[in-house]
């Protein structure tokens, strides 16, 4: 339903693209709250995917249309040492699918009479004919270096003052999520607007079914390497757990003898949300998109960040010191340690309640398409 009454005055639907990145589906997941606010607010959303993020999105939101677009298709390496380095020596490959982007949205604002476009870290897709929005929780990229990370920096800002605002899924407070990422010491030039924490999950009250759910997710290969060790894990472990696997193309399982433990490649966000608000604890990456449905749901959960990614490094270092979350190393991983460190531990639990979300998308409505809300 169209919260404006006066969108009926209006010659045309707003048409706004919506294309997350591709590195891991947590740029896709934090863009389903956006989506769901856009329709709301009477647009016609038009999104741009391909692979697994247009794979799970498509799932959401069956009856949108959707347009290919391709991935910048990163490739991490399995040693921590040179996790960033093999990042680095791939920068001419983000160059050319910069270009790309620059190239196939001068096409689509064409072809799909586009009106606004909302990048989720895609560089290359802002257009001076149209309103553009950047959304990004690195205004700062952790890179280990205090020389690369100003580089690092400088670089990213030269994409996203392109744009004609920045939007950041974290509180504006000294008591947010992600630290000194989303909070710089230097803005972009841009107007900067915080939205809190995005999350397709809402909190509810479910019966404990499960005594562990494992949530795997980001890039390969480290979430293989992951799963192979969880697997190994609960072969003996004798409570009820739940595995989602995080890949929503797969239709086959690993095998598994303990009959105690559930696998699933993929839930659908309301399945998911359920399940986590059944579990006793959470095991998942520190993925910022992860962390913001945790605390959405305000879950306890014991965070694994991805070796050699810093940005993962940083944020759990940051939110461990913070006593947000159990913060376990995936080189120590056992989970008769963990469990006996989360009966230990001190969890703050964050209210995370807060209407940022839907001001900033009737405000970008409003003022993109002159869109009078005087009387609502």
């Amino acid at each position: 339903m169209i919260k404006d009454k006066n969108f009926n005055s209006f010659k045309h639907t707003p048409r706004v693209l919506v294309a997350p990145l591709d590195w891991g589906l947590g740029h896709a997941t934090r863009c389903i709250p956006i989506i769901f606010a856009l329709v709301e607010h009477g647009c016609k959303v038009i999104i741009a995917a391909s692979g697994d993020t247009k794979n799970l999105l498509q799932k959401e939101f069956p009856a949108l249309e959707f347009i290919d677009i391709k991935g910048y298709n990163i490739q991490y390496s399995r040693n921590k040492a040179w996790f960033m380095t093999r990042l680095f020596l791939q920068f001419p490959k983000l160059l050319v699918r910069i270009i790309y982007e620059k190239q196939w949205l001068k096409r689509a604002i064409v072809d799909y009479k586009i009106n606004a476009v909302i990048s989720d870290n895609r560089l290359g897709l802002s257009n001076g004919s149209i309103s553009s929005i950047y959304i990004t929780h690195q205004l700062l990229i952790k890179t280990g270096n205090r020389f690369t990370e100003n580089v690092a920096q400088k670089i990213h800002y030269y994409f996203i003052n392109k744009y004609n605002s920045c939007w950041v899924p974290d509180w504006a407070a000294v008591n947010n999520l992600a630290g000194n990422l989303s909070h710089p010491i230097k803005l972009p030039a841009i107007p900067v607007t915080y939205l809190g924490p995005l999350s397709r999950f809402k909190a509810s009250t479910e019966k404990i079914k499960y005594d562990c759910c494992f949530i795997l997710s980001g890039p390969e290969p480290q979430r293989s390497i992951l799963e192979d060790i969880i697997l190994k894990e609960v072969q003996n472990y004798n409570g009820q757990t739940l595995i989602v696997r995080g890949l929503p193309q797969q239709n086959q399982l690993p095998a598994i003898n303990n009959p105690l433990v559930e696998i699933k490649n993929h839930l659908a966000s309301v399945e998911l949300s359920k399940v986590m608000q059944q579990s006793k604890i959470i095991i998942s990456r520190c993925g910022y998109s992860t962390i913001m449905d945790l605390v959405s749901i305000r879950k306890k959960a014991v965070l694994i960040p991805t070796p050699g990614q810093t940005e993962q490094e940083y944020l759990a270092t940051y939110l461990g010191e913070k006593k947000f979350f159990v913060i376990v190393n995936q080189n120590e991983f056992s989970l008769t340690d963990i469990f006996k460190r989360v009966d230990d531990f001190a969890f703050t639990l964050l209210n995370p309640q807060n209407n940022l979300l839907d001001d900033t998308i009737k405000s970008f409505v409003t003022e993109t398409f002159n869109i009078n809300n005087s009387n609502t």
